[in-house]
């Protein structure tokens, strides 16, 4: 028998270790509280988001992440990878000159950026009907099926004799070496590495002592729309939002509406493979979290929608809030390690989709590479 890993959650980041551990050798014990994936990995854009990455480390486990996206999506079609780049589109002259000055960082060809004016948005995507005054067009940006995806990996994973899924097994204690779910059953291994997502911890780890927040987003989806959205989407108030348009005009940017300002609001776009469109997406951090979804944040959010489609957007097939992890003071992702033998993985938030495989595999080469007495408990400043 080779070396044994314990993977706790089957979220998109769960998934993703279970598989590199597989890949590395080990057989494989994958534990779920819930009898599929229904966090934030399921309630999502979708987005292999590269071009908005922060420079340094963090755009290069970016590009990582998109070529082992490219890699998975050949392997696993159900996964829904497809290159479709993005738009970011801007309809003032203010935030035209944060895209013209972002075009002239060094980095603007790792992540394969081109300003474009009105006529050459329309021509990348026609469905683009709307007023704008130009758009960021990223081809190194991509999408996936964000439903779909744990599932797929796991059904690739089913079929190697090494692994077991124990679904409905909510562990609550974490050891050296081992785990405890709800049943009072243990589950050790050689590794045992926990991807909690949103979760307050077990008893032996809490999230926040660990400088963790969790931040909700609200979204929705509509009825198939009529035309081919061509890329993914987003609007000018991305540009306050995503670390690569700090550039300085971006200071120059006039106040957004309140409602804008105080959820943090700006517009993400994507098309499903089934014709319907992903819109969102707001974020708020102080707990606790309503229990219900807010109609304002919709409203706002439709009129972008039009603002940019040059139609209405189709009707509403449902709504839904979602709560993600994230690191503070400017870490990519938490890798924790508690003992010889157990990992904590967490805190990717928003990049948690884009990131999850090129983490995986960080974090498996850590594992595999470890010596005792170096990093006894750290974030990971990618």
């Amino acid at each position: 028998m080779g070396p044994r890993a314990v993977v706790v959650g089957a979220g998109v980041l769960g998934s993703m270790h279970a598989l590199a551990a597989c890949r590395h050798g080990y057989e494989v014990v994958h534990l779920e509280r819930e009898q599929a994936a229904r966090g934030a990995s399921v309630r999502n854009f979708g987005l292999v988001w590269v071009s908005g990455r922060r420079p340094g480390p963090e755009l290069a486990l970016a590009l990582r992440a998109r070529a082992l996206w490219e890699e998975l999506g050949a392997r696993l079609p159900a996964l829904g990878f497809r290159a479709n780049g993005s738009l970011t589109l801007v309809q003032d002259e203010l935030e035209l000159r944060v895209l013209e000055q972002v075009v002239e960082r060094a980095d603007a060809a790792d992540r394969r950026l081109e300003l474009l004016g009105p006529d050459d948005v329309r021509r990348v995507n026609p469905a683009v009907r709307g007023h704008v005054l130009g758009g960021l067009y990223c081809l190194a940006d991509a999408a996936v099926e964000p439903q779909h995806v744990p599932g797929a990996i796991r059904a690739s994973l089913e079929r190697e004799p090494g692994y077991r899924w124990l679904p409905g097994r909510h562990v609550v204690e974490l050891e050296d070496g081992r785990v405890r779910d709800h049943r009072g059953d243990r589950h050790g291994g050689d590794v045992v590495i926990a991807c909690p997502g949103a979760s307050y911890g077990f008893a032996g780890w809490q999230p926040d002592e660990a400088g963790l927040v969790r931040v909700r987003l609200q979204m929705l989806e509509t009825e198939p729309f009529r035309h081919l959205l061509a890329t993914s989407v987003a609007d000018g108030d991305s540009l306050r939002y995503y670390p690569v348009f700090d550039v300085p005009a971006r200071a120059e940017l006039p106040p957004q509406p309140p409602l804008v300002a105080a959820l943090r609001i700006q517009l993400l776009l994507q098309q499903r493979l089934d014709g319907c469109l992903t819109v969102g997406d707001t974020h708020e951090i102080s707990e606790p979290f309503a229990v219900s979804v807010a109609d304002a944040p919709y409203r706002h959010l439709a009129g972008r929608v039009g603002s940019l489609l040059g139609e209405p957007m189709p009707p509403v097939r449902r709504r839904w809030a979602g709560v993600y992890c994230q690191t503070t003071g400017g870490a990519v992702y938490h890798r924790e390690r508690l003992g010889a033998a157990t990992w904590i993985v967490t805190g990717a938030g928003g990049r948690g989709m884009t990131l999850a495989p090129a983490i995986a595999e960080e974090v498996l080469d850590a594992v595999s590479g470890y010596q005792p007495g170096v990093e006894t408990a750290s974030s990971i400043g990618r």
